[in-house]
C-alpha cells in the first residue's frame, strides 16, 4: 500500500489504450482498453494488456473484446466491467478517499455513453466526475495555453478517430472527427500485404510494422522488417520482409483523407483563426503522430508549419491531470458536466 494520499486522478479512455495519470506520480496505468470475460459466470478473466493477448484465442465461455470501436463505446457493460476493475486496481495501490476524476472522451461520445462512463464511475467509488474532450485535454498535456484569444489547430490521430480541432479561449471553435486512425492503419497493412504478398497477417503483426517501420512520406534510407504470417494459397506459416516503401503506400488513402479533413476544417475556420494557425502551426498528438514523416506529410498538404506535440502518447491523460490540480488553473475551459 503507498503512502500517496490520492484526491483525484485522470484518466484517458481511449479505444486503443486506458491511461491513468496522478498529479505528483505520473502515469500510473497504460494498457491496452480490453476486457476479458466468462460469460458463464460473468466473472471478469483480465483487463488491459492481459485481455488483449487473448483476443481471437479464447474457448466459447470467454469472451475477450476492445469494449470502444472507432471512438465509441460499443459494448456498455464490457466498458463498465473494466473500468470497475481499473479503479479497483488503482484503489488496491494508493491510499484513496473516494477521488475526483476528469475523463478524456472522444467528440463521437453520445449523451447515452457520456451517462454510462459518469454512472459507471461514481458506482465504483469516484465522489465526482468530469468529462473533457479528448482535443481540450491533449492540448493541455502538450503544454498548449488554449485559454488565450488565438486560435490553435491540434490533430489528435488516436486508436479509433482521428480528431481535428481548433481551440481558442479554452474551448472547441471548430472540430472535425474522422473514422480513420490506428486501427484503420492496421487494416491498411494487412490488406496491403495480402494483396501483394499474398500473405496473412495477424492484427498484433501489422500493430509491429506500423511502429517500427511506417512512414507517410518515403524515406531517405528504406527499411525493412521480417514478419510472420499465412499464405493465403497454402495456409502455412511463411515469413515476409515488409518496407518502409510498402508502408507508405499502405497508408496512402487513409493519411489522404486525414490531410483532407485537416483542409476542410481550416477552409470552414475563420480567417483571423486561420492567421493565428499560421503563426502558430498544426500540432499532432496521439499514437499516429509517431509514424515517421506524418509532421512532414501534414505540412505538405496543409503548407502550415506543422510540428509533434510532446509525449503524444501521454498528453490527454496528462491533460486530464493537470486540469485537475488545481481546478482554478483551468479557468475560462469548457467542461462537459
Amino acid at each position: 500500500m503507498s503512502s500517496f494520499f490520492v484526491t483525484n486522478f485522470g484518466i484517458d479512455l481511449g479505444t486503443a489504450n486506458t491511461l491513468v495519470y496522478i498529479p505528483g506520480k505520473g502515469i500510473v496505468y497504460r494498457e491496452a482498453t480490453a476486457i476479458a470475460i466468462d460469460e458463464e459466470t460473468g466473472k471478469v478473466i483480465a483487463i488491459g494488456n492481459k485481455a488483449k493477448e487473448m483476443i481471437d484465442k479464447t474457448p466459447s465461455n470467454i469472451k475477450a473484446i476492445r469494449p470502444l470501436k472507432e471512438g465509441v463505446i460499443a459494448d456498455f457493460t464490457a466498458t463498465k466491467l473494466m473500468l470497475r476493475e481499473l479503479l479497483s486496481l488503482i484503489f488496491s495501490r494508493f491510499k484513496t478517499l473516494k477521488p475526483s476524476v476528469i475523463v478524456g472522451i472522444p467528440l463521437l461520445i453520445t449523451e447515452v455513453e457520456k451517462r454510462a462512463v459518469k454512472e459507471s464511475l461514481i458506482a465504483a467509488g469516484m465522489r465526482e466526475v468530469e468529462l473533457v474532450e479528448e482535443s481540450i485535454a491533449s492540448a493541455v498535456g502538450s503544454g498548449i495555453d488554449i485559454s488565450e484569444a488565438k486560435g490553435k489547430m491540434i490533430v489528435d490521430i488516436g486508436g479509433g478517430t482521428t480528431e481535428i480541432a481548433v481551440l481558442s479561449l479554452g474551448g472547441i471553435v471548430n472540430t472535425q472527427s474522422i473514422k480513420i486512425a490506428g486501427d484503420k492503419f492496421d487494416e491498411d497493412i494487412i490488406k496491403f500485404v495480402k494483396r501483394k504478398y499474398g500473405v496473412e497477417l495477424g492484427a498484433k503483426t501489422a500493430e509491429r510494422l506500423k511502429k517500427e517501420i511506417a512512414c507517410a512520406t518515403p524515406l531517405l534510407t528504406t527499411i525493412s522488417l521480417t514478419v510472420k504470417g499465412k499464405a493465403i494459397y497454402t495456409g502455412l506459416p511463411v515469413d515476409v520482409e515488409v518496407t518502409s516503401e510498402d508502408m507508405e503506400k499502405a497508408l496512402r488513402e487513409s493519411l489522404k483523407k486525414i490531410g483532407e479533413e485537416i483542409k476542410s476544417t481550416i477552409e470552414n475556420t475563420s480567417p483571423e483563426l486561420v492567421s493565428d494557425i499560421m503563426d502558430t502551426g498544426i500540432i499532432l498528438t496521439g499514437g499516429g503522430a509517431l509514424i515517421k514523416n506524418i509532421d512532414e506529410y501534414v505540412y505538405n498538404a496543409t503548407r502550415i508549419q506543422t510540428f509533434i506535440g510532446e509525449n503524444p502518447l501521454d498528453s490527454v491523460a496528462v491533460g486530464t491531470g493537470l486540469m485537475l490540480n488545481p481546478k482554478s488553473s483551468r479557468k475560462g475551459m469548457k467542461i462537459n458536466e
